[in-house]
């Protein structure tokens, strides 16, 4: 099985669904590796990032980038709303 298909239980109904893109709703080292497994695999990635982290490291190595709020976690790392509608814009 090609490791971007995994198998999704909905309903009780088992079937395969290819992954095709990932947002990764986290930053530094872990959004990084998370990223370099992605791309080993063949999903895309999209990395989200605050005003202050425009340049940050997970934002450059993802193949799409989105702003979800200013400097401060709690405007935009923990505001819920914001991972929602950058997933619903990336999908």
């Amino acid at each position: 099985m090609n490791a971007s298909v995994i198998l999704c239980d909905i309903s009780g109904k088992k079937r395969k669904i290819m992954i095709q893109k990932v947002l990764i709703a986290n930053r530094g080292e872990i959004a990084v590796r998370v990223m370099r497994s992605c791309k080993e695999m063949g999903i895309r990635t999209v990395a989200v990032f605050s005003e202050a982290d425009r340049t940050a490291r997970h934002v450059m190595y993802a193949d799409e980038a989105c702003l979800i709020g200013p400097a401060a976690s709690k405007e935009s790392y923990l505001n819920i709303d914001n991972i929602i509608k950058a997933a619903r814009q990336h999908h």
